[in-house]
Parts: C-alpha cells; structure tokens; sequence
C-alpha cells in the first residue's frame, strides 16, 4: 500500500515539473507562450507605429532559435519603403559598446589587459591632459563608467562625414575633464568605452574597426553591419541604411540627420537586426563548443558577473553590461544617436533575447515598453513599513552625475533636475522632463518603480545613500544622480535676472528710437554722453540676440564641434570689451553734462543691467 502510494505520489510530482519546465521552454521570461509572441508583439507595436514611432525592426530570440522576425513601418516614409529585418541598417547607438567590452574581455584572457591596472600603462606618456585626482583609473573603471569624466557632447558626432577624425584625434578633441574621484560616481561616459576601444587599438596594433570585424563580426558571420561605417567598402550597408527621423506631433515625423563619429566605438556601429541577433546567440552559447568569441570557457562567465554595485539590493553593472531587475536577472544596453533609438537584452538564465532597433529619435515605447512586457517584471516582496525609513528624506531636486560641468552647457541640467517627491512614507514620486513614474520602497532606501513613464523602466531601481538624514547621492546602474548643487533661491534670482535683462534689452532699442525721433522734432541738442548709452543699449541687445542664436544651433543640431560655437564665445568676449569701453566713455562724460535726475537714472539702470547681463554669463559660463 505505502509503496503503490508513493509510485503514485512520484509520478504526479513528475508531472508538476515536466509542466514547469515545458513552461520555461516555451514561454518568453514574463510568460508568454512563444506561439502567441507575434500576435503579441504585433498589437503592442501597431499602437504607436505610423503615431509616435517611424519604424522598426525586432528579432526575439529563445534558446539560439529565432521566435520572431519582423519589420514594423517604413525606413523610408516618402517612398513607403517598409523595413526588413534581414537588411535594414540602423545606426546602433551605444550597443556599440558591447562590442568594446567583449573586445577588452578577449585581450584580457589573453593575459594582455589587466581589468585591475592603471590604463595609463597602455596609452601614450600624457596622453590624458584633463586628470583631476592623482588616482589610478582601472580598466574596471571604464567599463563601469566611474572614471570620473564630465559629459561633452562637442565634437561627440557629426551631422556629416567631412569633421571625422581617427580615433586617437577624437578622443584628444573631445577629452573632458575628470570632475569625480575615480571609483566613485557612475557617470555615463561616451569617452571612457572609447578610450578603452583606444587602448584595444594599441595592444592589438590595429585599428579598433578591423580588430572587431577579424574578432567577432567575421566569427559571427555578421556580413551586413559594420564597425565603422565611413568606409568605403560598406557601400552596400550604406545603401541598405534606413532613414532617421523626428516626431514632429502624432502622425507627423520629419527626416533627421546622419550620425558620423570620431569616437565611433561609443556609438558608431551600424547594422541589422539580424546581425545583433547572431551577436546574442554567441553571448548565450548552448554549448561550450559553441563559444566562438573566447577562448576560455570562464571568460563569458566573468564578463557577466557582477563588477559594480553600490547595494547587494540593486541592480549594477556587469563588464560593461547594465544589469535589469527584470522577472530573471537581464543584461541590457540601449543607444540612441540624434536620429535612431535601440534596446539590447538578453536573460541569459533563460537563454532569451530580444533586439528592438528603431529609426526614431528618443524613442522609448517599444524600445523600452515591449522589452519590459516580454523579459517580465519581478514580483516585489512584501516588506514591514515599521523597518523602512520615511520617504520624505528623498525628497529635494537633483542632477544626473553624467552632466557638462565645463561652458555653457552646464545650465541645461538646472532646467531639466530629477525631482523626488514623497507620496506617502513608503512611495515616491519620481518625475524628469515632464515624464513621471511612482517607485515604492523594498529594502532600506532601495526604491523599485511601479508605474509610469518608460522612460524610467532603465532606471526601475533607485538607491539612496543618506548621511545624517540626508540624500549624498542617488545609484542607478546606468548614471547616478547627486544633489543639486545650488540653492533654489539662487537659482530663482537667477532667472530673475536674466528675464529682467532679456526685456530691458529687447525693449531698449524700440524705446530709444523712439526717444530719438521725439528728440529731434521738439529740435533738442544732441549730447554726447547720449550717443554712448544708445550703443550701450545696443551691445546689450546684440548680448542677447547673439544668446538666442547660440540656443537656436543647439536646439537644432548639437551634433556639431565646438569649433562652430567658438566664434559666438569670442563675440561674448567682444561685446564685454565694447561694453567697458562704453561705461568708461559714459563715465567721463557723466560730470561734462548737464543731465536731469531722470536722465542719470535711465543711464545708471543701463549700466547696471548689462553689468548684470555679464554677471549672469560668466557665471554660466558663456565665455568658455
């Protein structure tokens, strides 16, 4: 009897499993069955194709076997020329880097880069002129994007072909200044995966773009993607690239410009869906036969454990890789160039992959949405409120650590801070650029979001580092965010001043030619203290005007090099000349004049408010 009972009870539980397994096998990680993947898929994208998105192209992928292959919209709306998957060239964006890091991970089996080493033992003496701290920066330092380099998006990319330089030119252009201590700070560095790809140049002792296409895209069998496509053997990948576009408003899109880069090992790559997806499959061999891009067994392995994390409760980096808090642990990296917007994914555990490549600049929905609803979510645990910190002490504006500190530039991220707000002692409110999202707190002052913007599901997970009550710093493992560094009221007084200034100057002109004709029918005597405050006027009109200017480029390109800005910094230095020159003429002929008290106000208020105007730009950095 007992032994009949538990035959009976082994085969049932035989039966459980033989389910569970056939589920995993045959399910997507959040639990769709692969036979409805592309219904799913179609009505997820056919919601924004043709609305907010131009096109796309999509590859799934679950045990080394294509689930789904499938162009959505047009790489080229004019002529409706839809997108195929087998053909169609995206710009990659930042999955470029993916192709640096397995590069250096290939030198370091070979016992030719050291992830622990000071990088300055591989590159030419002094080759780094912008060093602030006297600390080494490791390999694992750039992969881990904690170098400590300030953004610089100057001399970045190119609208055409004829700025680019070779990739030692670039990355000496382009070197930005070490703002944090190395170690430190994860901020997003576009020069540092360069730099690394710089270092791979030298060991290899070829350039970065044949060493990739010899190591990996000709072990793959990628034939239809390149690493640098400038070239001109990729006539037929140029031909084959899909056209790049804005969204105007729903239903509208406009073509965007081409994206060519000096420093093209942070985003440079261009190619096909299908060619990212022989890319996944290496990184998830079934077999250790299989494993074509390293030598060593253990190296993928390494590659993909952990090598930065600032709580054993968040998510972190992984060589290079952003670690997902997904339903399984993912391994993740998005790009996006002014024109085209990318997510790569892979689960490893599940041996499931899902490339999303778009021709939409900032594109998030389906890069990021779709990628969310077929990886799954994990489920978040059940905490005690009583063992949480309050909420409130997360609140207060801050700034992304990848931020220009240097120029003009740097006044951008005091417009656009990350606001935290607490909802109620667990929750908060998330909000950056008019897109919000709600996060609720798991472990002491770990915060996973729960709803809102995809913009934020990169950054699903928030952690607080507090000291005596207060936020130090807030950790992504993508770019961490630290406290703004000047206070409300001084920012206020700020914008205060320059509004005050923008009206007076605007106004100025119209108000003195006015004065002017008045003057000359009631047939009154010209002074000449009076000609100077008019050009005074003027300079401060062409202060802003020249302002405006410097923001209209921007808005519209700003993949341009400093070189094309420089000339409106030397005119900010030329109308601060001028204006001295002017307040000095003003001020020697202040005595020689007889002026009325109304008069002598007017032409103090102009003194003053292009003072002010100066003021405001040298703090802001509009000289540099």
């Amino acid at each position: 009897m007992n032994k009949s009972f538990a035959i009976l009870l082994i085969l049932a539980l035989s039966l459980f499993f033989t389910k569970t397994i056939y589920a995993n096998e045959f399910t997507t990680p959040s639990g769709i069955p692969l036979s409805d993947v592309e219904r799913f898929v179609d009505d997820y994208v056919n919601e924004y194709i043709g609305e907010t998105t131009a096109g796309a192209s999509i590859v799934i992928l679950k045990d080394n076997k294509v689930v789904l292959s499938k162009g959505y919209g047009y790489g080229d709306i004019e002529n409706q020329i839809k997108i195929n998957t087998n053909n169609a060239v995206f710009e990659w964006g930042s999955i470029s880097k993916l192709f640096v890091w397995v590069s250096v991970m290939q030198l370091v089996e070979q016992g030719k880069i050291d992830l622990d080493e000071d990088i300055r033992i591989y590159l030419p003496q002094g080759f780094l002129t912008k060093l602030t701290y006297d600390v080494p920066i490791t390999m694992l330092d750039l992969m881990n994007h904690t170098a400590g380099f300030e953004e610089n998006i100057f001399d970045l990319g190119y609208a055409t072909e004829y700025p680019v330089k070779s990739l030692e030119e670039g990355l000496k252009i382009a070197e930005p200044r070490q703002i944090y201590r190395p170690g430190k700070v994860v901020a997003y560095s576009n020069y540092s995966t360069s730099l690394a790809a710089y270092i791979v140049q030298l060991i290899s002792e070829k350039d970065f773009n044949e060493y990739a296409e010899e190591h990996i895209f000709q072990k793959l069998g990628i034939l239809d993607s390149t690493a640098y496509l400038p070239l001109a053997r990729n006539e037929q990948i140029t031909k084959n690239k899909v056209n790049g576009y804005e969204l105007i408003e729903e239903g509208k899109f406009k073509p965007s410009i081409p994206f060519y880069m000096s420093m093209y090992p942070s985003g440079g790559l261009n190619g096909t869906s299908q060619d990212l997806a022989k890319f996944a499959m290496a990184l998830m061999p079934s077999s250790d036969n299989e494993n074509v891009l390293f030598k060593d067994e253990n190296t993928l392995g390494t590659m993909f454990s952990q090598s930065y994390a600032i709580n054993e409760n968040v998510p972190g980096i992984a060589h290079g890789f952003w670690e997902y808090d997904g339903k399984f642990k993912g391994l993740t990296h998005g790009g996006n160039t002014v024109s085209f917007s990318s997510n790569f994914h892979i689960v490893p555990e599940e041996n499931f992959a899902v490339i999303i490549l778009t021709n939409q600049a900032s594109e998030l929905d389906i890069s990021y949405g779709l990628t969310k609803e077929l990886v799954g979510e994990k489920e978040i645990d059940e905490v005690k409120l009583a063992d949480l910190p309050n909420s409130q002490e997360t609140e207060g504006k801050y700034l992304s650590a990848r931020r220009i500190k240097s120029g003009f530039l740097n006044l951008y991220y005091y417009l656009l801070p990350l606001t935290v707000k607490s909802i109620n002692e667990n929750e908060i409110e998330v909000s950056l650029a008019g897109m919000k999202a709600n996060y609720v707190q798991t472990y002491p002052n770990v915060y996973k979001m729960t709803t809102g913007s995809n913009m934020f599901i990169l950054t699903n997970v928030l952690y607080f580092s507090m000291k005596d009550g207060e936020v130090k710093q807030i950790s992504t493992s993508i770019s961490d965010y630290l406290p703004i560094d000047k206070s409300t009221f001084w920012l206020t007084i700020s914008a205060v001043l320059f509004i005050y200034c923008l009206i007076y100057f605007i106004a100025s002109p119209f108000v003195l030619i006015v004065i002017s004709i008045l003057n000359r029918r009631r047939k009154k005597t010209f002074v000449k203290i009076k000609k100077w405050v008019y050009l005074l006027n003027i300079v401060g009109t062409a202060f802003i005007a020249n302002f405006f200017i410097l923001v209209v480029r921007m808005l519209n390109n700003n993949a341009r090099s400093y070189s094309e800005v420089f000339p409106q910094i030397v005119i900010n230095y030329i109308l601060t000349i001028t204006s001295a020159v002017f307040i000095v003429f003003i001020l020697l002929n202040w005595k020689k004049e007889t002026l009325m008290k109304f008069q002598r106000a007017i032409y103090l208020l102009s003194i003053v408010t292009i003072v002010i105007l100066i003021f405001l730009l040298i703090i802001w950095q509009f000289y540099s």
